[in-house]
């Protein structure tokens, strides 16, 4: 899937990726006030390179270039860049569930109409089931193995509807996370070996209510609980990428795939990976060390090791990384190959040296290599003072163009005026999108639609006029 590059003492993965910017790509790399500043010195540098007793025509000459060059700076337009894109995650499991009853397929699209959204990422794949037609092998949840049992086929209804209307929908994937269902089918099928192990030693089947248990319950929390997969075993690997190409063939009218839980799970609080001795971190599974052992040459790294240490501690800290890197690289290669075109994104935590250090979720680099065309961090907060670092630091990437954050709506239902406060603050920085969690939220909180609805910039074309508002659409129940 890739190959490796050495440049001086390091050694670096380049997967054979290409990076596609299809309509992501909205922002002129040198326009505007830059151009204008650049053309106005290189007129001032011909000037200065002229020497004071040279031709008088030739001064003559540089001045009228001079001259005419800063008119047409003065006079030539600006750009307009396009209005950024507005995505919103569709909940499977929350309150509207719309791939379990096609009768909620048109009141999501009315209400997405009336909130201007461009992008719907809906979730299709969550706890290790599918809640579509998917192929043989995959498990189903049981809505969905009765819609095709009956010939109903929600998903498909749902892209035909919204492709009528001009939306884009993505296909939103939990990747790595199981949720709480430690009886799924692909732990029957794969073993317990296919879930992460801690540093020590304990799967997380066995963690008491998916929790650390006792004595580092006192000290530590699991971020989110549930059951993880381990991304360094190869058959959790080969298992989902034949997965998700099986829903892009299934399903080629998508537009994208969205990545989520591509990660390891966070303990709280967070701890800088394994060289320090505290904290915890996972994947200490025997298939990965063992891997991990062969692949490098390395010894075991805990396997007689001194208690509370970790052998060639950043060396093992960047395998681990590496193996999520690897399974987004083998997801994106086969999505493109199998849908040539599709916009592979992922959500990722916004707090990039955490999700690089403590989660294995190097997601910078995911965008540097191109193996995402799109990174969307999940920057829900209450302190606006965070949420402008953030934006302000995104935003000065050279990646900028490709990252729509995501802002927390949901917890401003009942204060609507503070996310319409948040989505001035990143839409004043330039982004080419953004996003919303979400539509679940938004659908039962009446005044948060009405508020977000007024900060549209896209009518998708459903009858609407400039005097449409949310209201059109609180009659629909979800």
């Amino acid at each position: 899937m890739s190959r490796i590059e050495v440049k001086g003492t390091q050694s670096y993965r380049v997967p054979a990726l290409h990076t596609h910017h299809s309509y992501l790509d909205t922002r002129p790399p040198f326009k505007g006030l830059a151009y204008r500043v650049a053309a106005l010195l290189l007129a001032i540098f011909f000037l200065a390179c002229v020497r004071e007793d040279g031709p008088a025509r030739a001064r003559e000459d540089v001045t009228q270039t001079l001259a005419s060059t800063t008119a047409a700076i003065e006079t030539a337009p600006t750009p307009l860049r396009a209005d950024p894109a507005r995505g919103v995650w569709v909940l499977a499991e929350g309150a509207v569930r719309v791939l379990d009853d096609p009768t909620r397929i048109e009141p999501l699209l009315e209400r997405a109409t009336a909130l201007g959204v461009t992008d719907l990422f809906v979730q299709v794949y969550r706890g290790g089931r599918a809640f579509y037609a998917a192929g043989p092998g995959i498990e189903r949840t049981p809505a969905a193995v009765v819609h095709s049992a009956a010939g109903i086929d929600p998903l498909a209804q749902l892209l035909s509807s919204a492709k009528t209307r001009g939306f884009k929908v993505h296909a939103w994937v939990n990747v790595l996370s199981l949720s709480a269902r430690r009886d799924a089918d692909m732990i029957r099928d794969l073993g317990r070996g296919a879930v992460l192990v801690d540093r020590m030693g304990r799967s997380v089947l066995d963690y008491p209510d998916l929790d650390l248990p006792q004595p580092d319950r006192r000290f530590y929390r699991m971020g989110t609980r549930g059951v993880y997969l381990d991304p360094g075993v190869p058959a959790v690997r080969e298992r989902l990428v034949t997965t998700y190409v099986d829903l892009l063939q299934r399903y080629p009218d998508l537009d994208g795939l969205h990545l989520d839980y591509i990660r390891h799970p966070g303990v709280l609080p967070f701890s800088p990976g394994s060289r320090f001795g505290v904290g915890l971190e996972f994947g200490y599974g025997e298939q990965s060390r063992a891997l991990y052992r062969a692949e490098t040459g390395r010894p075991d790294p805990i396997d007689s090791a001194r208690p509370g240490t970790v052998r060639s501690a950043n060396t093992w800290d960047a395998w681990r990384r590496d193996q999520v890197t690897e399974l987004v690289e083998e997801i994106a290669e086969a999505a493109r190959l199998a849908r040539p075109g599709v916009v592979v994104s992922a959500a990722v935590i916004p707090y990039v040296d955490r999700a690089y250090l403590s989660l294995a979720q190097d997601w910078r680099n995911w965008l540097e290599t191109g193996a995402l065309d799109l990174a969307i961090p999940m920057a829900y907060t209450l302190d606006d003072r965070l949420l402008r670092y953030q934006l302000e630091s995104f935003a000065g990437w050279p990646q900028a163009d490709r990252i729509w954050p995501g802002l927390g709506v949901w917890l401003f239902d009942d204060r609507p005026e503070r996310a319409v406060e948040q989505l001035a603050l990143l839409r004043g920085l330039g982004f080419t999108g953004e996003m919303l969690f979400s539509e679940d939220a938004i659908a039962e909180s009446p005044e948060l639609m009405d508020a977000l609805a007024a900060t549209r910039l896209h009518k998708v074309d459903l009858g609407l006029d400039d005097n449409t508002n949310a209201s059109a659409s609180q009659g629909a129940t979800p």
